[in-house]
């Protein structure tokens, strides 16, 4: 029988490591927080205060009636250029001096300033120089979230709009999979050194005004699962262990009973 006892022990433990190993397979980026630092993340900067650094890609667009570009004098840019460049909607890359170069103006510093701030600013220039009352709209296209886990679509996602929240970007991304946690969905910001986390319980109808769900650049977004699908897949693996572990004693068995006869 002492076969038989130790065949029993190492199917057991095979069962033991196989259910504690699920737990470090599905934490990820796992972090305790305290009061504190929640108040902190919910007054942290969104999108809207956000400040041009270089590197960053901007698109400006002129969204005035074109009967507003006034006629220039000869020798200087004519107003159908500026129309047709940046005006129209085409992006720029700040330099690592933190300038871009505008039709009719030449290099201007934008670094350090909001997307507002900047918009003000390149009115300001245009109105003084070619056009007559512009009106300008700015964009920065290259700020995104990243959202992994229980979602359909995992990956980066851009924030084209100041003050994007965490349902438009479940939207974005195709909605929560059946398996997703929705009282459990890990918002982590900050920069990787002093990273900052926020759970969100969108069970809660009041999360929908909750400030910390205002997303900011990149921020990573974590869906976990729930504890019905933890539970169906603790149970998938436990049998996929199991399988060749009740061959191996079934064939054990028979081993020994052969002897005994």
């Amino acid at each position: 029988m002492r076969p038989l006892i130790l065949i029993c022990l190492i199917f057991g433990l095979i069962f033991i490591f196989s259910s504690c190993s699920y737990k470090q397979d599905h934490v990820l980026l796992e972090q305790k927080i305290s009061p504190a630092d929640t108040f902190r993340q919910s007054n942290a900067a969104n999108i809207s205060n956000y400040r041009i650094r270089p590197q960053d890609i901007l698109q400006i667009s002129n969204i005035q009636n074109s009967k507003n570009i006034v006629d220039l004098n000869a020798g200087i840019v004519s107003s159908s250029v500026i129309t047709a460049g940046i005006l129209s909607g085409e992006t720029y890359t700040v330099e690592d001096d933190g300038t871009i170069a505008l039709t009719g103006l030449g290099r201007i510093q934008v670094a350090g300033l909001t997307r507002v701030e900047a918009r003000k600013y390149i009115e300001d220039l245009y109105r003084k120089g070619p056009l007559k009352d512009p009106l300008l709209e700015l964009k920065i296209m290259n700020l995104k979230v990243t959202i992994l886990g229980e979602i359909k679509t995992q990956g980066n996602i851009l924030l084209t709009k100041d003050k994007t929240t965490l349902i438009e970007i479940i939207g974005q991304a195709g909605g929560l999979t059946e398996k997703a946690d929705e009282k459990n969905i890990k918002i982590i910001h900050g920069d990787q050194k002093y990273p900052k986390t926020d759970i969100i319980d969108l069970s809660n109808i009041k999360s929908i005004n909750d400030p910390r769900t205002i997303l900011q650049n990149n921020d990573i977004i974590i869906i976990a699962q729930n504890k019905r699908a933890v539970r169906a897949d603790r149970l998938q693996d436990f049998s996929t262990i199991a399988q060749p572990a009740l061959l191996i004693f079934n064939t054990a068995l028979i081993f020994l009973t052969l002897i005994r006869l």
